[in-house]
Order: structure tokens, then C-alpha cells, then sequence
């Protein structure tokens, strides 16, 4: 459906329009960013940030210190206001509600996450919270600016709710990790892959290229939260998900010490064959999800034994370019600026081409 197909007489189905929102999803990350013109951004792409949350080198993610809060300010804005009413359909109290009952991807389920409420280099803040607490917010929030793309609409009441974007204490922030992985050869060049997220496989920035691995800042469970509070172990367990296909599940015997692949993630980490570094933390205009840019460099060796079978496809979508893209200008040019990719996988690409002399030794 296009912004001219617009049904006559009816708001179009709900279905209707979040089909459209996942064709659509960069053009309108890109109109959600001039709704929110006064905000900085992060380079030339959409993604929306704060002077203090770019760093002006690489931050070593060893150095990142993580702090945890028992209180936590209750979120001004949920998803289940008034304002959000029109977003949803008439059996839905909220919008992953509405996905779980019209339109559930395969990986779907209100796990617990950390929640972001603070961002003081190099200390980040969080508490509990939980993966459906986003969606209420960030696809509605999206779903609306779809509809009034299709309806030639103007206002926008839920996200004028929301307010300002950046601000971590009117909602319920969950952070994910925006990873760019880059192998080095002995020359010193660098490929990177890419991921196509399938919207069928994803409740999130389906149908959009992303850097890989990306994972929600989470907890194996709630029984595991402490254990799990560490960003690199987050990490660990995307590259096996995402790059090696393997389960999200790991049973409620599982140890990092006893896990082979996370064993030798950390050997070539402590021999500097392993580096990984965060470059900031942004917002995306659309779905006001938050991303830690971050960036992995890892020696070739290293690369092509831990990824030796690395997958075309896993359970959210399809890896891209398996062989490498070039980490080059023209590359990194193309996927800022010209493909549709989602604003966070942009905005850390671009940093990263910003910082390369600093990435390596």
C-alpha cells in the first residue's frame, strides 16, 4: 500500500498498516527525524543522540562500568494512553498485544531486560525491566506515523506524548548493543557483514539492514539476571545466535565458564587478537529504540576459527555478504547513506569509519 493508496470513508485495518510500516520502515525512520528537527544527530544518519552520549575516542567495553538501581522513577508514558488508542485495534490494550494477536513474528516474548537510566561516561545505569515495555511505546509510536503517512495526517498526539526522545525517565528505555564486527587481515584491511532482518522473524526494524551481531541488553532469565549483567556476555551470546545459528536457549544449567565458545572468545580477548570498543549511544526517530554503538575488531585467524561455519540465514533473518564488504569509503558510504538501513547500524558505521585509525594498533 502506498502513501496514495489510502482507503476512503475508514481508517485502513491495522494489519494493513503495519504492513506498510515494515515496507517502509527507513523512509519513515527518515520523516520521523524531521519531526524531531531540534535534536542532534549522530553524523549524516537519523539516529538521534545527546552531546554527552558520543565519545570523542573509542571507549575500550572493558572500561564500560555498569551500575545497577533498585528504584527506578515510574515511566510517564506506557502505550496504554488515549492517545495511543487510535494505533491499536479494538481488542488491544496496548501494541505488543496487538502483534501477539494479529501479527506475530517467530521470535516473540516479553522477556526481562535491563533498563537504561542513566548515561555518564564511562557509567551506565540500569534496572529491571521487560521487553514488551518497549514495543507499547516504540511501535506505536511508529504505527502511528504510518497511519498519518497513509491518511495525509499531520498530528502525531502519541509521540507529541512522548516528548523528548533522549529523555531516559518519561519511558521505559531498553537498550540493545549495535555491534559492527570487522576481521582485520595481516595487511590491515577490513570486511564486515551485514544483517537483512526479516519482518516474518522480528517484531523489530524488520525488512531493514543492521550491523551484526545486535542484541536487546537482557538477561538469559530472571533467575540469571545478576550472572547476566555484563554487556560483553550479552554479546558473546549474540555472535553465537546470530553469526553460528545457535539456540537462544541455554538451559538453566548453563555457566560462561563451562562454554567453550565463550572460553575462546575470552583467550583472544586477553591476547589482543579480540578488541572491542563503544563509541556512544543513540535513539531511533521511528521507534525511539536505543542502541550501544559499539564496534569489534578481530584478527583474521581468529575470525574464520570462532565463525568457521558461520550461517546464511538464523532465526531473525539473513546474514549478508558472508564472503566480507570491503570496509571501505565507498562501501561505508553506500550502507550510510544509500541502502535502507536502520538508523543505529548506520550511525555506528559511519563512527567507526570516523575512528578507524583508533581501532586498531
Amino acid at each position: 500500500m502506498s502513501v496514495n493508496e489510502r482507503p476512503t470513508g475508514s481508517r485502513p485495518a491495522w494489519r494493513d498498516v503495519r504492513g506498510y510500516m515494515n515496507g517502509h520502515r527507513h523512509d519513515l525512520a527518515r520523516v520521523a527525524g524531521r519531526f524531531h528537527d531540534g535534536y542532534r544527530r549522530v553524523g549524516a544518519t537519523p539516529l538521534l543522540t545527546r552531546e554527552d552520549w558520543l565519545l570523542n575516542e573509542p571507549l575500550p567495553l572493558d572500561r564500560v562500568t555498569l551500575k545497577w538501581s533498585d528504584q527506578a522513577p515510574s515511566p510517564v508514558v506506557t502505550g496504554e494512553e488515549p492517545e495511543a488508542r487510535p494505533a491499536l485495534p479494538e481488542d488491544s490494550a496496548n501494541y505488543s498485544e496487538a502483534i501477539a494477536r494479529h501479527d506475530r513474528p517467530a521470535l516473540f516474548e516479553n522477556r526481562p531486560c535491563y533498563r537504561l537510566l542513566d548515561v555518564s561516561w564511562p557509567t551506565l545505569s540500569f534496572t529491571g525491566g521487560s521487553y514488551f515495555d518497549g514495543v507499547n511505546v516504540g511501535e506505536t509510536a511508529a504505527h502511528e506515523l504510518a497511519s498519518a503517512r497513509l491518511l495525509h495526517e499531520e498530528r502525531l498526539p502519541f509521540r507529541s506524548l512522548v516528548g523528548d526522545p533522549t529523555d531516559l525517565s518519561r519511558r521505559v528505555v531498553l537498550p540493545a548493543v549495535s555491534m559492527l564486527t570487522l576481521r582485520q587481515d595481516r595487511t590491515g584491511d577490513m570486511t564486515f557483514v551485514l544483517h537483512w532482518r526479516d519482518p516474518a522473524k522480528v517484531a523489530h526494524a524488520g525488512g531493514l539492514y543492521q550491523v551484526m551481531p545486535v542484541g536487546v541488553f537482557q538477561p538469559i532469565s530472571a533467575a540469571s539476571s545478576s550472572q547476566d549483567f555484563d554487556l560483553w556476555k550479552g554479546m558473546a551470546r549474540e555472535y553465537s545466535e546470530e553469526f553460528l545459528g545457535r539456540s537462544e536457549v541455554y538451559g538453566e544449567a548453563f555457566s560462561y565458564g563451562s562454554w567453550p565458545f565463550y572460553r575462546r572468545m575470552e583467550q583472544v580477548k586477553a591476547d589482543g587478537r579480540l578488541r572491542s570498543f563503544v563509541l556512544g549511544l543513540g535513539i531511533d526517530p521511528l521507534t525511539f529504540a536505543a542502541d550501544i554503538l559499539a564496534v569489534t575488531v578481530i584478527e583474521a585467524e581468529v575470525f574464520d576459527e570462532l565463525f568457521e561455519d558461520i550461517v546464511n540465514d538464523n532465526d531473525e533473518g539473513r546474514v549478508v555478504e558472508v564472503a566480507g564488504i570491503p570496509f571501505q569509503a565507498d562501501q561505508v558510504s553506500r550502507y550510510v547513506h544509500h541502502e535502507p538501513m536502520q538508523a543505529a547500524g548506520a550511525a555506528v558505521l559511519d563512527l567507526a569509519w570516523q575512528h578507524r585509525q583508533n581501532l586498531t594498533p
